[in-house]
């Protein structure tokens, strides 16, 4: 493709990286005399027509986004059946790079680096736009430490029907949001979680979830609990450990939910180091204070303040969270936990009932609830509900030491069983080497998961044996003298 001249105008130079995709060119445009970027659709997407113009269409709305920490869509074309993106040409290195070179992060380029993201992000959503794969690659930083977003290009024009396709999942492993790895429904948040996600890479030196497959870490995504950042590296400031977790919430419900109150929170510990972040923050008058609403979601604790005018703005939310006085919620819950006392009433009473029912001549044990699994087009009885509840996915353990495997068992709602040691020549000291039963195995709660830990390579001493000089010298003598006895008797 080096030395293609598109459309008469763009000319490309060098290859300057590459994606899931399409490649990038270092290019010319002899039109206005300066270097571009020229992202060039690889060929098998290029040649479905559907997929063509989806993303002429979408990438034609990504170009009217104006921000200084977004890259800018300078032109979109095709030339031959070559679908293409115009954008500005950065100097620069990404952020996987910087990553890499340092290590980590300080915790004031991180806050810094992520407000900005943040900002680009808010930009973005307010132009109905989903960027669907933020991560460390796609994020630029200049000499000047300017950050700029880059590659939207499988970026969603947000609308009701907005959903990855479970047959063709858009986006980057490491970095999904749960919803994305099941092909559900997604909005903005879902960059939200891929953005703490990058926030943790910065700060640990790595990723949240690994794994050897991509479907082991997409499963990890949707069902094992995020290791806090500070676990990791014990120097990390609470606030910004708040903020990563908060971010990096299974339900969307849970996270921030705009880059905007992201953003803003980042602002907050950027001017005060010491800002105290409360992951559950209960406000206890869900009316006015001093001109601001409260915005609280019923089905959890996490309460966002807003202005007033704000209120009205969170419409594409309005399904999950709402004004609600301190007496309604109260009664919501109030009526739930009737409903749930009841039910748990009836099935003691179902259990005593036929038990006593067989007389005290039959066994003691108590009485065993046997479920069959339904059918499709069957409803799960309320028994049904309860034993699949009982049921959980076992996490990822291997490669953890023994007290985060530990905290992760019990965090899911399992019992530490055995555990024993092993020599082991590519797994740690002090790490687990396995686990019984496997990951993602469907687990019994309160059953207990057994560890193998590593023991480090195991050490073969190898002893030399001794040679016993004296001998030898005495036996070398004998011989010396019987051939010389034997030269005698010639003579």
């Amino acid at each position: 493709m080096i030395g293609t001249l598109l459309i008469n105008r763009y000319e490309l130079l060098e290859k300057i990286g590459e994606g899931g995709m399409g490649t990038v060119y270092k290019a010319k445009c002899h039109l206005l005399n300066r270097f571009v970027a020229v992202k060039i659709l690889k060929k098998e997407l290029s040649n479905d027509e559907e997929y063509a113009s989806r993303f002429k269409r979408e990438a034609t709305s990504i170009a009217k986004l104006s921000h200084p920490n977004i890259v800018n869509v300078h032109d979109v074309g095709a030339d031959n059946n070559i679908n293409f993106i115009v954008m500005e040409y950065i100097n620069g290195k990404t952020l996987k790079q910087v990553i890499k070179e340092n290590g980590k992060l300080n915790f004031e380029d991180t806050i810094d680096i992520v407000l900005q993201i943040a900002k680009a992000l808010e930009c973005a959503h307010k132009n109905n736009i989903i960027h669907r794969d933020i991560k460390p690659d796609n994020i630029m930083i200049t000499d000047d430490k300017m950050v700029k977003v880059m590659d939207f290009g499988i970026a969603k024009v947000a609308d009701a029907g907005t959903m990855t396709n479970s047959k063709n999942i858009m986006g980057t492993v490491h970095y999904f949001s749960p919803e994305q790895a099941k092909g559900n429904f997604v909005d903005f948040r879902t960059d939200i979680y891929s953005l703490g996600i990058v926030m943790y890479e910065m700060v640990t030196g790595k990723v949240p979830y690994d794994a050897e497959s991509a479907i082991t870490i997409a499963m990890m995504h949707i069902h094992e609990p995020v290791i806090p950042p500070k676990e990791i590296i014990a120097d990390i400031p609470e606030n910004i450990n708040q903020v990563i977790l908060r971010a990096m919430q299974k339900e969307p419900i849970k996270r921030y939910q705009t880059a905007r109150e992201m953003a803003e929170i980042l602002s907050v510990i950027k001017k005060n180091p010491n800002y105290k972040v409360i992951l559950n923050n209960v406000l206890n008058d869900a009316t006015k204070i001093r001109g601001t609403a409260i915005v609280s979601d019923i089905r959890n604790d996490f309460t966002t303040v807003m202005s007033q005018e704000e209120v009205s703005q969170k419409t594409i939310y309005k399904k999950d969270i709402g004004v609600v006085p301190v007496n309604e919620k109260a009664n919501k819950n109030k009526k739930m936990m009737i409903i749930v006392a009841a039910i748990i009433l009836i099935l003691i009473v179902g259990a005593l009932g036929k038990f006593l029912s067989k007389g005290t001549s039959t066994s003691t044990q108590a009485p065993i609830v046997k479920t069959t699994v339904p059918k499709a087009d069957e409803k799960l009885s309320v028994t049904q509900k309860l034993a699949v509840d009982e049921k959980k996915f076992v996490p990822l353990l291997t490669g953890r030491t023994q007290d985060i495997a530990k905290k992760i068992v019990v965090d899911n709602g399992f019992l530490l069983g055995i555990v024993s040691n092993n020599y082991s020549n590519s797994i740690a000291k002090g790490l687990v080497i396995s686990q019984s039963p496997v990951v993602n195995t469907s687990y019994e709660k309160g059953s207990k998961i057994n560890l193998v830990i590593s023991q480090g390579k195991k050490i073969i001493q190898v002893t030399q044996p001794q040679l016993k000089v004296g001998k030898y010298e005495n036996k070398s003598k004998v011989i010396h003298e019987k051939r010389s006895k034997s030269n005698h008797s010639k003579d």
